[in-house]
């Protein structure tokens, strides 16, 4: 089975803001809204909003986030290192499943996510 796409992540300096701008401008539902982290919804789409830990979100290495689900997490990471991502700290064993996070090609944030 092919990736499937999980969520998009964007970092915002003011969470709630930023869930008000998507939700009364672009009709996403709000599924949680907390100070530090949003989880908005329209139609099969997720977007996850999370304060930003840079002064300015687009500085400083930091970047909207791809999620995606995957069957392997072990073979996905050791193909996409292949084709040049980098691995950003080591895969990570909760106890909801495998997690990890890769700069792609270009430095964009790639999410790994393997259910338990």
């Amino acid at each position: 089975m092919a990736a499937s796409f999980r969520w998009l992540l964007q970092l915002h300096k003011d969470v709630p803001k930023a869930a008000k701008f998507y939700s009364q401008g672009l009709d996403f539902s709000v599924n949680v809204c907390t100070l530090r982290w949003a989880e908005l919804q329209s139609g099969p789409l997720k977007l996850a909003l999370m304060q930003s830990p840079c002064d300015n979100a687009m500085q400083n290495g930091c970047s909207s986030v791809l999620s995606f689900t995957v069957n392997d997490i072990n073979s996905t990471v050791t193909k996409l290192m292949a084709l040049g991502a980098e691995l950003d700290g080591p895969i990570k064993y909760e106890i909801h499943g495998k997690v990890a996070a890769l700069r792609c090609i270009d430095g964009h944030m790639v999410g790994l996510y393997e259910p338990a």
